[in-house]
């Protein structure tokens, strides 16, 4: 491997998954919440996950986000349906 594909590969690998679960607000909060077993709070999990697994681990966090919700149009709710 060449010294620029590796630089590629940490770089697209782990710095931006873990810059992504840095900045995104629905990475969960910092802090445990009250009653929680765990001692760390979930974005601290994920950044954790993600260090260990790399591109697998921000994979994971991707599909426990769950799908964004898209606006399908302006027009309020049918209340009928």
């Amino acid at each position: 491997m060449t010294p620029t594909a590796a630089w590629i590969f940490l770089i697209f690998g782990f710095v931006l998954p873990l810059a992504h679960v840095l900045i995104s607000p629905r990475s969960g909060s910092w802090t445990v919440p009250k009653g929680a077993g765990c001692p760390i709070g979930a974005r601290w999990g994920w950044l954790v996950i993600i260090l260990f697994l790399g591109p697998v681990g921000w994979l994971m966090y991707m599909r426990k986000r769950g799908p964004r919700p898209h606006l399908t149009s302006n027009k309020p709710a049918d209340p009928t349906s």
